[in-house]
């Protein structure tokens, strides 16, 4: 989870992903952003975030993040 963190501050650096619970909701994470995350993430885990993934409660918080990384993982 802490590559995650690391990708988050790099994308939007001064937010406080680490106690936020709903990004969207806080509106750390906008649309740009979100993208900016998905090209970052596929990178570095070496997977394909297809569209059936990019929804709203995969990028709520590091632990939503990370789950859906998991099961992508998982499926390949």
């Amino acid at each position: 989870m802490d590559t995650i963190l690391e990708i988050l501050e790099t994308i939007k650096p001064g937010a406080d992903f680490a106690s936020s619970t709903d990004f969207i909701e806080e509106h750390l994470l906008e649309s740009m952003e979100i993208l900016q995350l998905v090209s970052e993430l596929n990178d570095e885990f070496d997977i394909n975030i297809t569209l059936p993934y990019i929804k709203p409660e995969n990028f709520k918080s590091v632990e939503s993040i990370y789950n859906m990384v998991q099961e992508i993982l998982e499926d390949e």
